[in-house]
């Protein structure tokens, strides 16, 4: 069993690994985010999580979150005091579950989508960041975009006035090839550059890298890292 203690140093040990990679390439560790992805892990471990000190965490699965979140606040106010991003495939007759409890949420990859979570967010006067998913391996398992369409899905985005468009979000390849990787995330960043200049947007957010990766990911210029097992050890 993962106690409080062992959460604590494993944060520590991940925000460490963090500030080393960034100051290697010339960043400020404090630029980018470290998520606590804890999806499968029960209330009472996140209650434990945030006592640890981790402000930031990140689900993957709608109604699991929303189940998890309500035990969380019936139990103890300590969820007010953080950030709830969701990270998994969301279908959109499930943003309703999402929508009262996440500030962020990373996998928009439809119009269709981005409307009900803004049609969500509306009945309850609320602006939720999101995250365009774009698929950068080609694989046709992964969700997301391809990015010659991010643009076009953007300007339909644009004008919902609930959803606060931040940046870009990709999965990459589950592999040792670190030169594959690395291509996968520039793919993601040099979208993000050519959306910018090309729309005149200042989007910031480049979601990518997990426990296995986040170092390639820091050096393209991730600003949030999704870890799950570095911190949570293995899921059951």
């Amino acid at each position: 069993m993962i106690t409080p203690d062992i959460l604590k140093q494993n944060y520590i040990d991940i925000c460490n690994k963090v500030s080393t990679a960034a100051i290697k390439v010339n960043r400020k560790p404090e630029d980018i985010k470290v998520l606590a992805v804890s999806k499968t892990h029960n209330y009472t471990i996140i209650a434990d999580a945030i006592k640890a000190g981790i402000p930031i965490f990140a689900e993957s699965y709608a109604q699991e979150f929303r189940d998890k979140f309500k035990d969380l606040s019936t139990h103890t106010d300590l969820a007010t005091n953080c950030e709830f991003h969701f990270i998994g495939h969301l279908q959109s007759n499930k943003a309703k579950y999402l929508v009262p409890f996440v500030t962020t949420i990373h996998t928009i990859d439809s119009i269709n989508l981005a409307k009900e979570i803004n049609k969500q967010a509306e009945k309850i006067n609320k602006k939720i960041n999101v995250l365009i998913q774009v698929n950068t391996s080609g694989e046709d398992a992964k969700s997301g975009i391809q990015p010659e369409h991010c643009i076009a899905l953007i300007k339909e985005i644009l004008p919902l006035s609930n959803l606060n468009l931040v940046g870009l979000m990709t999965i990459g390849t589950f592999s040792e090839n670190e030169i594959l990787i690395r291509k996968e995330f520039s793919l993601l960043r040099n979208c993000l550059t050519d959306i910018n200049t090309s729309i005149g947007l200042t989007l910031k957010e480049l979601s990518m890298g997990m426990s296995h990766d986040f170092e390639i990911a820091i050096q393209e210029q991730a600003t949030m890292i999704r870890i799950g097992t570095a911190i949570f050890g293995n899921r059951k």
